[in-house]
């Protein structure tokens, strides 16, 4: 096996024989012929396109499937065999109706290739049409094809979480698929791999826009709110990853029946949307980010779902207590299909002893999303005009299990108390509950959300740079981002397709990215790895 897709692959190069996050090589060989099979499906898909056939069972499949290959998603190579299977069905009908009006079809390649019987058939097909084994000649032009495929699948999970919630756009479907299409040409120049890798960027922001519509629109805008980071006694259900909708059918679902929902990781937003919180069981937060989640959920004492990405190796200790639900698999592990019936959880969660007692561990400020901030912008431009706020910080992303990830812990203690710290996804968690003060009653830590609300930080920036008649990257304001997978790539490529600058990126730079493409971010963007708190405060303020 060969992956380099996320942060923390194996010595900053790549995972070959077991990946970092516990993925088979069998199961690495599935994804990346799961791959190699959209791309086929996809090239069929745009000539359906030209002769105006455009199934919306294709559109929705192929972003989910996409998905499916994002890091800590499916770790099931049964469940991604399905995937491929389905891929190829979908495949073949599609030929058939595009044969039939005319079009004509690629004579060879993933459009056509046959999918072996078995399981290790495939298995063996997919170490064919690895990351290595169809390496482009030119190092540039195969590293900005891996960043296209990265950034694909970042849009991909954006793009399933707002069609779960009724909002879509046949722009982001036709761009997945003539994404995927195109990194199997090789005719294409490297300025024009530059463009397509920035017209992601330009994608996924209209992708972000749907989700920040379908989240709003359906459980209305997050408004601050406290968290409690302590217990309640009684049974418990804890719902981890990012999505909304299963929160919400838990939440009804369990009503009356004696259980607290809490959150873990990124679903910590999820208290500020009033939809949500109006349930009263739904109490608090427990956890952290992901990476600490053998650890944490060995002592929850109920119940725990994954609804999307972040899911690790389940330990003996508590893999009878956790479920998946929605693209996450991993084997042995209950699945909840696609009738969301989430019984088999309840019955756990009433089995297991639940808390003893109420616990107070104190409590944490969500929900200053993009409506929130600039509900109170007036005080803010007055604070900055008045100098009592000198500059802006966005500390967000992933967190992660690196040591020097510590970094944005400290960043966040060292920035100076006339400063404003923004922040979204789970890279939260290293900071998430110190008491920061506030400044004329502006509290000095804002979270904006999940890492899929990144739209409420590129709308408050745009707001800001309105008011003070500038460009964004006049703003006295600096963003400084830690990644891990593959919806962090999506967000970078959004920011440099707005022509942001002077991002601070760490806590090591991606892997699949070759010097000639770093060298030009560099000179075009003035994008640089992040060195140590007091270094980069010291660049950035003076």
């Amino acid at each position: 096996m060969f992956c380099y897709q996320c942060e923390q692959t194996a010595k900053g190069t790549g995972c070959e024989k077991i990946g970092i996050c516990g993925k088979d090589p069998e199961t690495a060989a599935l994804q990346d012929l799961l791959i190699y099979t959209l791309k086929g499906l996809s090239q069929v898909a745009l000539i359906g396109r030209e002769k105006g056939i455009n199934p919306k069972e294709v559109n929705v499949f192929i972003a989910e499937a996409t998905f499916s290959t994002l890091t800590n998603v499916n770790f099931d190579p049964q469940a991604v065999a399905e995937l491929i299977k389905k891929a190829v069905e979908l495949r073949d009908e599609l030929k058939a109706q595009v044969v039939q009006a005319g079009g004509k079809l690629p004579v060879n390649g993933p459009a056509n290739f046959k999918l072996a019987d078995s399981l290790q058939g495939m298995i063996a097909q997919g170490e064919e049409h690895g990351i290595l084994a169809e390496k482009d000649p030119d190092s540039d032009i195969h590293s900005l094809k891996q960043t296209l495929i990265y950034g694909l699948k970042g849009i991909a999970a954006y793009a399933d979480h707002a069609q779960i919630l009724g909002q879509e756009d046949d722009r982001v479907y036709e761009f997945l698929q003539r994404g995927l299409a195109a990194t199997l040409r090789s005719d294409l120049k490297l300025e024009e791999w530059i463009e397509m890798v920035l017209e992601a960027g330009k994608i996924n922001l209209l992708t972000m826009e749907l989700l920040d519509r379908a989240n709003t629109s359906t459980y209305g805008h997050p408004v601050p709110t406290q968290v409690p980071l302590g217990a309640k006694k009684g049974k418990a259900i804890l719902v981890s990853g990012h999505d909304l909708r299963d929160l919400e059918l838990i939440l009804q679902q369990t009503e009356g029946k004696g259980i607290y929902v809490y959150t873990h990781g990124e679903m910590l937003p999820c208290h500020g949307y009033p939809e949500l919180k109006k349930y009263p069981h739904f109490y608090g937060h427990y956890g952290t980010a992901w990476q600490n989640q053998q650890k944490e959920f060995a002592q929850f004492p109920g119940a725990i779902v994954m609804t999307t990405n972040c899911i690790q190796k389940p330990l003996d200790n508590y893999k009878q207590n956790i479920f998946t639900t929605g693209l996450v698999a991993w084997p042995g592990v209950t699945h909840i299909g696609q009738d969301k019936d989430f019984g088999p959880v309840i019955k756990r969660a009433l089995e297991l002893e639940g808390f003893a007692q109420d616990t107070d561990k104190g409590t944490v400020m969500v929900g200053f999303a993009r409506n929130a901030v600039l509900s109170v912008a007036d005080k803010v431009i007055a604070a900055v005009k008045a100098g009592k706020i000198r500059h802006f910080f966005l500390v967000g992303g992933c967190d992660g299990a690196r040591p020097a990830r510590n970094y944005y812990t400290e960043i966040v203690e060292k920035i100076p108390q006339d400063c404003l710290i923004l922040t979204l996804g789970c890279g939260k968690f290293k900071f998430f509950d110190k008491q920061l003060g506030d400044i004329d009653g502006i509290p000095r830590l804002l979270d904006l959300g999940q890492c899929n609300d990144a739209y409420s930080a590129i709308q408050i920036a745009l707001a800001l740079a309105k008011a003070f008649d500038c460009e964004v990257n006049d703003l006295p304001l600096s963003l400084i981002i830690s990644w891990y997978e593959q919806k962090a790539v999506a967000i970078l490529l959004t920011l440099l397709s707005l022509g942001i600058k002077d991002i601070r990126l760490g806590p090591t730079l991606p892997a699949f990215i070759s010097p000639n493409v770093l060298d030009y971010l560099v000179k075009n963007y003035n994008i640089k790895p992040i060195s140590s708190a007091e270094e980069d405060l010291k660049a950035i303020l003076g």
